[in-house]
């Protein structure tokens, strides 16, 4: 029996749900360290079916729902309930409210991700992209919260992270895609290969700690660039204007 090519990067995606299950798991018997390790395994899955899927090309409509479903769980419903079983599961209705907003949200992300989808591959992406929201949150319950922090820092670190990563996703920051490992990849966009590969070298070394930093970073750049870029169109649109009406007068 011969085996699809699309098979084989569902499979990844299927892993991807399936760490998110095994987070959710260790949540609820107050392993949390290990839920976060789950959240990452799920992002390894993810970003490896892109890949494969890439190289087979065998993209298509089916992968991309499956995807988002199987993202929803691991970095959606897995760091809301992270968030309920750490910080809010004592804070009742308003615990159940703010732990929530991660699901709800990465949930608002993702559809509107697959609604705008034109063509399988993409450059850039409007919000911050899910897996990089619960990889910040998970990077700091890791090796943060609890840690360096005195009690009512960190509590309101964590909300911040609660209500600030999920106004990300579905805002219109643009971010970049992870770099394409290929030849032709490196040869478009060299720059992007080798800083994501310094960053992963820093985040080895440091065993993990930088991953949150890179997180920040990531971030900001994102929003950095998009105001940049906002405040570029309002300041050339006359410019523009100049230009059409230069063309219009020469061809008369």
């Amino acid at each position: 029996m011969l085996i699809s090519r699309n098979f084989i990067p569902s499979l990844f995606t299927i892993l991807n749900g399936v760490c998110g299950f095994l987070s959710v798991i260790n949540a609820t018997e107050g392993k949390f360290d290990m839920a976060c390790i789950f959240i990452f395994y799920a992002m390894l899955f993810d970003a490896f079916d892109g890949i494969i899927a890439r190289a087979l090309n065998s993209a298509s409509q089916f992968g991309v729902e499956l995807d988002s479903l199987s993202d929803v769980i691991s970095f959606g419903f897995a760091p809301s309930y992270l968030l309920y079983s750490i910080h809010y599961k004592g804070i009742e209705t308003f615990g159940v409210i703010i732990s929530s907003i991660f699901l709800v949200f990465a949930a608002l992300r993702l559809a509107r991700f697959n609604v705008q989808l034109v063509g399988f591959n993409k450059d850039k992406f409007n919000g911050l992209p899910a897996p990089f929201a619960a990889a910040t949150l998970c990077s700091y319950l890791i090796f943060y919260h609890d840690k360096i922090f005195a009690e009512e820092t960190s509590n309101i670190v964590i909300t911040i992270l609660a209500i600030g990563l999920p106004l990300l996703m579905i805002s219109r920051f643009q971010y970049d895609t992870l770099p394409k490992f290929s030849k032709e990849g490196f040869k478009k966009n060299p720059v992007k290969v080798f800083v994501f590969l310094i960053a992963i070298l820093l985040i080895v070394i440091s065993r993990g700690e930088a991953t949150f930093s890179f997180c920040l970073v990531f971030i900001l750049t994102g929003i950095a660039r998009s105001i940049n870029n906002r405040f570029k169109r309002k300041t050339h649109p006359t410019n523009e204007v100049e230009f059409f009406e230069m063309e219009e007068s020469n061809s008369k």
